[in-house]
């Protein structure tokens, strides 16, 4: 195992990336109200609410049991995540830990693989919200509206790490309000209690009359899987933004311990509530969206146009929360020696200007690609970044196999969360995702994906290696010459 000397503050103690005097540069600018509206918004994705309808087209009413499978390995993941982000918060998350517990190689490649992730899905977000937009203002063209938005959104993240967290929390809150609000007034409308709906209130009769509970069969609970699996992606950020807080250790540990009901509320709750409120085979659902054809059914007047605003915050979050976990992927990178030096330079206000930016530019060139050639290099992009998910969770339960033998070791007093049935669980987690992996390459829809992910992420860790074999050629050539290779700088602008 390799792991890297901590950056020390002038009397030789350990700095601490919450601490806003801490010598990475960052700092504490969110406070715990961003921090909790991030962590529950975090699992409240665009893909929520746009990719629902295909899923229970795949799978019926059986949709459900993939969401809660889906639910519950994120749960697990987010439990080993939490655990030694809770001991040992820091920008780079997973990232910093898999460098400490498997070596710079796996630090190095994950990191990379996650930020490439994120870059492509600010291109994909940045279209999404300029179609809606496009719709309500005609007069601006599509590109104009992405630009604009990214632009907006790019703003915010330069002023300072608390204007991430205000737009964040805002928009964290429309969404998490909106997901509530549908979720009480559709179990309402189920049982017939609400007053003037136009829903017979059929009760959980919907769930078995058109086909039983398995219309295509137990299987189609597997391919559903393969659906759902990347709308829970994002429910990780709390564990990056907790490094710029005062109180780190305090915003993990309640993020970690509240990600069950999340997730049973917002994905599980909802999808009930659409399944119970119409028959899962209803035309409206694929032709309308899962939530506009329930609010319809409901009698909820221009729903189109209130989904429409929803859905357009929730793509507004994620830019907004993807162009923040880029760069402070970058950031940490830069701090680790694996990225250039100018990523982990700070302003005054202790924003990574360089690593924001260079996220962005590669952002804007991939929304330019989807304008310019969709259907080959933005769809190359697409899917050679789509797998990086289960790469990332994979990466996480290993990482946390090591790291809590570290942990002991070094600093057993912030072993405060720890994963549960460990190390059982872990192992049972890590064979969940290999066989989802196993199975994508079996279905004819996400096979590509799989393995252009694949090669993507060989690319990477192949260089991630020669990178480590020059490293120790170089570390081996100042041994013998007797001098000592210098550490990459922190640096601040």
């Amino acid at each position: 195992m390799t792991s890297l000397p901590s950056p020390t503050k002038e009397g030789g103690k350990p700095s601490e990336p919450g601490n806003p005097n801490s010598s990475d540069g960052l700092q504490a600018g969110l406070k715990n109200r961003h921090l909790s509206m991030i962590a529950i918004g975090g699992v409240i994705g665009a893909g929520l609410f746009v990719g629902s309808a295909s899923g229970i087209a795949a799978a019926g009413p059986a949709i459900l049991l993939s969401y809660a499978l889906v639910g519950a390995m994120v749960v697990l993941v987010m439990r080993m995540l939490g655990e030694m982000a809770a001991a040992r918060p820091s920008s780079g998350s997973f990232s910093a830990y898999a460098d400490q517990a498997l070596g710079r190689w796996a630090g190095f490649s994950i990191g990379w693989l996650y930020w490439f992730f994120w870059v492509v899905v600010l291109a994909v977000e940045a279209t999404a919200g300029a179609q809606i937009l496009e719709g309500w203002i005609p007069a601006v063209p599509q590109w104009a509206w992405a630009l604009i938005v990214m632009l907006v959104l790019t703003g915010t993240n330069l002023v300072s790490v608390s204007s991430f967290g205000e737009f964040e929390f805002w928009f964290a809150g429309i969404k998490v309000v909106a997901i509530t609000g549908f979720v009480v007034v559709g179990l309402l409308a189920v049982f017939g209690l609400l007053p003037g709906s136009d829903n017979p209130g059929a009760g959980f009769g919907h769930l078995t009359d058109a086909g039983g509970f398995f219309p295509k069969g137990p299987g189609a609970i597997l391919t559903g899987v393969l659906m759902v699996v990347f709308s829970f992606m994002g429910s990780e950020i709390v564990t990056l933004a907790a490094g710029e807080s005062s109180n780190p250790q305090r915003a993990v540990a309640k993020a970690t311990n509240s990600v069950i009901w999340r997730i049973a509320v917002f994905y599980l709750g909802s999808v009930f509530v659409v399944l119970t409120l119409l028959p899962w085979n209803d035309k409206s659902i694929t032709k309308d969206g899962s939530y506009v054809a329930a609010l319809n059914s409901i009698g909820i007047p221009h729903a189109g146009q209130v989904m429409n605003v929803i859905v357009l915050t929730a793509v507004l979050s994620c830019l907004n929360s993807g162009l923040y976990t880029a760069s402070r992927m970058a950031f940490s990178l830069g701090r680790r020696g694996d990225a250039p030096g100018s990523f982990a330079r700070t302003t005054r206000r202790g924003v990574p200007q360089t690593a924001i930016l260079s996220s962005v530019a590669f952002g804007f060139i991939a929304v330019f690609f989807n304008y310019q050639w969709p259907d080959t290099v933005f769809a190359f992009l697409l899917n050679s970044s789509g797998a990086v998910a289960l790469f990332v969770w994979l990466v996480i339960c290993f990482t946390q196999l090591r790291m809590r033998g570290i942990i002991l070791r070094e600093t057993p007093e912030k072993l405060v969360v720890r994963m549960w049935l460990f190390p059982y669980l872990t192992w049972a987690t890590i064979a969940m995702i290999s066989f989802v992996l196993v199975y994508m390459l079996t279905d004819d829809a996400a096979r590509e994906q799989v393995l252009l992910s694949l090669l993507v992420a060989a690319l990477v860790v192949g260089v991630a290696l020669v990178r480590d074999v020059r490293r120790r050629r170089l570390g081996e050539e100042n041994a013998a010459e007797g001098t000592a290779p210098a550490e990459s700088p922190v640096v601040k602008s």
